[in-house]
């Protein structure tokens, strides 16, 4: 594999809409077999949804349940379709699992009042990791939205105290459009990284650490998508295109003007 060859197609997908990661990122590794597993471990994609064959319940796909073209599913912990020598977490760690997607499930409903979520955990030779997933779409047809959020996280054991490594990406697309307005399509994604060490007492203290790093995360990307990123939009579209004819906003500037002069007097 070239590293060229795969900085050029992370550059590209990056420049390309985050709706349409999953199809554009297809497209590349027919392009580049090669680049196959490091694109599809490297590159965040909008999550997708797969029903449960054992419990009839909806979870996430990703990189983290995946071993080859299966996926284990969090309600039954098993892979579909079905894998030779598959590894699973362990005893201590699946439990956390399960504490920490039923706690997710109460998150998800009071924030996003509805949507899908998953938690997947793995053994690490220090301690363990795992990743948090959110999804909620609303509206079909002329007006949709989209928001897919990626918590992974690392909990390195210390003595009385855990070393947690959060890395947080929200994928966010919404398109809109009438015969008054014309079409809208806005998409972005937005990845941040946090480090931290809490104290722990046993395994149900990393459900509430995990639970508020990535609760606190989720709220400053919220901020930060709607201060700075909307708010800097807004302003923009205002300057470009304004609902006041022309020759009110030419008056209004001159009134502004005429009143910070008569104040410098």
């Amino acid at each position: 594999m070239s590293s060229d060859q795969f900085d050029s197609a992370l550059d590209l997908l990056r420049r390309l809409p985050p709706h349409s990661t999953s199809t554009n990122l297809n497209r590349i590794c027919a392009l580049a077999p090669d680049l196959t597993e490091d694109l599809l471990s490297s590159v965040d994609q909008p999550l997708q949804t797969r029903q449960c064959k054992k419990t009839k319940r909806d979870y996430l796909l990703c990189d983290y349940n995946r071993d080859g073209d299966s996926y284990r599913s969090p309600w039954s912990n098993e892979f579909e379709p079905e894998v030779e020598d598959a590894e699973f977490p362990s005893e201590r760690v699946r439990k956390m699992e399960i504490r920490m997607g039923e706690a997710v499930e109460i998150y998800r409903d009071l924030y996003y009042e509805g949507g899908v979520s998953s938690v997947y955990f793995w053994d690490l030779d220090d301690g363990f990791a795992g990743v948090v997933l959110l999804k909620k779409t609303t509206g079909k047809g002329s007006s949709e939205g989209g928001w897919d959020s990626i918590h992974v996280f690392e909990a390195i054991d210390r003595p009385r105290m855990s070393h947690y490594k959060l890395t947080s990406t929200v994928i966010l697309h919404l398109s809109t459009g009438n015969d008054a307005l014309g079409d809208m399509d806005l998409g972005g994604s937005m990845t941040r990284q946090i480090e931290q060490d809490m104290p722990v007492h046993d395994d149900a203290s990393h459900i509430v650490n995990v639970g508020k790093l990535v609760e606190d995360m989720e709220l400053k990307m919220r901020n930060l998508l709607q201060e700075v990123y909307f708010g800097k939009a807004k302003d923009i579209v205002g300057e470009l295109r304004s609902t006041q004819p022309l020759t009110e906003a030419t008056k209004e500037k001159a009134t502004h003007r005429e009143m910070i002069n008569s104040m410098k007097r």
